[in-house]
């Protein structure tokens, strides 16, 4: 199912291949619809390395107890070509424009974290 020019809901599913519930879906909506300003403005694929997560499978990766990633609202991502400190002050930059809402960011070594919690968050 296609929910942006270039997300489908299946790279928003937990890795596991549970069913998302219903009650992340919206959250997952305005998730992609976020990405998917980052991915216009760059005119470069996003890959998704973890996006929705369900509760066994947030413990199984080590994922913090009351993740975003738990509601829909949080992704990891990678873009080729682009280190993740880039990413990330790609996004802290559309943030600071109002191009992309505020929330979590966080830079690791292979991926971004990004959420749309609705207050800023860095670790």
């Amino acid at each position: 199912m296609q929910i942006t020019n270039n997300f489908n809901l299946p790279e928003f599913q937990c890795k596991c291949g549970c069913k998302m519930p219903a009650k992340v879906l919206g959250n997952v909506l305005i998730l992609a619809e976020q990405l998917q300003v980052l991915r216009d403005a760059l005119n470069t694929p996003i890959h998704l390395t973890n996006a929705y997560r369900c509760v066994t499978h947030n413990k199984e990766v080590g994922g913090a107890k009351n993740s975003q990633h738990l509601l829909g609202k949080a992704a990891d991502i990678q873009i080729e070509h682009l280190t993740p400190r880039e990413v990330s002050t790609t996004i802290e930059i559309f943030i600071d424009e109002g191009l992309m809402k505020q929330g979590g960011l966080a830079t690791y070594p292979t991926f971004v974290h990004y959420d749309i919690r609705g207050k800023k968050a860095r670790w």
